[in-house]
């Protein structure tokens, strides 16, 4: 019996090119999968930096807007609060409008006869008066007159001495009077 015999080389030199060329397939179909993911994950990560790009400009030119916003509203208030000042200062003149008509009427009131006032300075809650009476004892009159009113208090002299006016002998007096406002009625404090 004669052998046959079958030479298997060609054979697997074929089969070895063919896993060859399915391994170069497969390595390439790898390389290009790894390019495609790492190209398309490049395009989306660059798509989300570009969207927060957009979001962070967004956000900046509303921040700005704000600012501009913060800034007039502070103007505001400090015209608000400018404003609230002259309505406080204007309110005060126009109670106190009157309160220097009350002043005048309530010093002629309680001014007994033979006392002449030269000068009356008012700071603030202090009166100066200065003036002539015929006796000192006018002055003390006057002093207790003005403790009685509700328009003043805490009358205080400062000095008295003789002097002369139109050839006759009088007393020269300077005293200090402190303000003080009555308190109002409570019909008075209804209608304001």
């Amino acid at each position: 019996m004669s052998t046959i015999r079958i030479n298997l080389l060609p054979h697997r030199q074929i089969k070895r090119a063919q896993q060859q060329k399915a391994f170069v397939a497969l390595f390439v179909g790898v390389v290009v999968a790894a390019v495609a993911i790492v190209v398309l994950g490049h395009m989306v990560l660059a798509g989300m930096q570009d969207s927060q790009n957009r979001r962070n400009e967004f956000l900046k030119a509303e921040n700005a807007k704000l600012d501009i916003q913060i800034k007039e509203i502070a103007e505001l208030k400090e015209k608000t609060q400018d404003l609230l000042d002259r309505k406080k200062v204007v309110e005060a003149l126009q109670t106190n409008r009157a309160e220097v008509v009350h002043l005048f009427d309530e010093l002629a009131r309680r001014l007994p006869d033979g006392i002449y006032l030269k000068s009356l300075r008012q700071s603030g809650g202090d009166i100066a008066l200065s003036g002539y009476a015929q006796s000192s004892a006018r002055v003390s009159t006057l002093m207790r007159n003005l403790d009685q009113s509700d328009w003043f208090e805490a009358p205080r002299l400062i000095e008295v001495k003789s002097a002369a006016q139109a050839g006759l002998r009088v007393h020269e007096f300077n005293m200090e009077v402190k303000t003080g406002a009555p308190i109002a009625s409570s019909d008075e404090a209804a209608e304001k």
